[in-house]
């Protein structure tokens, strides 16, 4: 309990970016719910969402009162306010791969690395820096949840378009038809033969995809075989954060509720 104000904050930053990510997607539904812009407008989202990033912090703050060190504050801080400015670096590339034909896995890694790996990344390193001494535990857990959330954010792409729209809570497909270079299209781009790759560019150089043609995209990329491959993908991040956690000095009372919380996270289904 002596913790929880960083578990608000972290919540309040990950709703921040939430609230700012629907306006820049034009999302009109989440988790079955109409979207903050939806409902009251671009303008008082934008509103919500930087309260919502200010009360992040002065949550955090809250921990000087729980008698949790003043320097460990200080490092949750920072560790916060890094993962932060990753963010709007992600969300930057995000939006910025949506009008380009030339994004690499390479690029595609890095983006998701700057978005829901940075915020993973930051959520287990700041319940290390407040719960543990020394810079090992931290690095571990921070290398632990970095991983784990490159797997989570793969698997999320890969259920954007073969998922089930009331488990993913949004229309399935959406991500297509707004053009945005998720790992089954950056891998099509990359692996699918010529003809197709030539059909990719003239559907993604439109400004937006229609109903249509999302049928031939998700077709493509059937036939690339870009889900077979986000889904090993997916399995190997998952390996590498178990192996991040295990090189801790966690006691394994301590790993195991982490490793099932990391199978929660990747048991989906399609």
């Amino acid at each position: 309990m002596r913790i929880m104000p960083a578990a608000a904050a972290l919540e309040l930053i990950h709703n921040f970016s939430l609230i700012h990510d629907d306006i820049q997607d034009a999302s009109s539904e989440r988790h079955h719910r109409d979207t903050v812009w939806k409902i009251w407008g671009q303008s008082q989202a934008i509103n919500a969402g930087d309260a919502m990033f200010a009360l992040a912090f002065s949550a955090l703050f809250k921990l000087r009162y729980n008698g949790i060190d003043e320097q460990k504050v200080v490092t949750a801080a920072q560790l916060l306010n890094k993962a932060c400015l990753e963010l709007c670096e992600g969300q930057y590339l995000d939006i910025a791969y949506q009008s380009r034909l030339d994004v690499t896995m390479k690029d595609y890694l890095d983006m998701i690395a700057k978005k829901t790996a940075a915020l993973m990344a930051a959520s287990t390193a700041i319940g290390a820096c407040l719960a543990a001494d020394g810079d090992k535990v931290v690095d571990s857990l921070y290398g632990f949840g970095r991983e784990l959330g490159m797997a989570y954010q793969i698997q999320d792409d890969i259920l954007g378009i073969w998922g089930k729209e009331e488990e993913i809570g949004k229309p399935v497909k959406e991500d297509i038809s707004r053009r945005k270079k998720t790992l089954p299209v950056v891998y099509a781009f990359e692996n699918c033969k010529d003809s197709d790759r030539e059909k990719l560019k003239e559907l993604y150089s439109q400004e937006a995809i229609s109903n249509e043609d999302v049928a031939i995209v998700v077709e493509i990329l059937d036939c690339s075989g870009a889900r077979k491959y986000g889904e090993k993908l997916i399995g190997r991040y998952h390996r590498q954060a178990l192996a991040k956690l295990g090189i801790s000095s966690l006691d394994l009372s301590r790993q195991t509720p982490l490793e099932e919380m990391a199978s929660f996270l990747l048991e989906r289904d399609y």
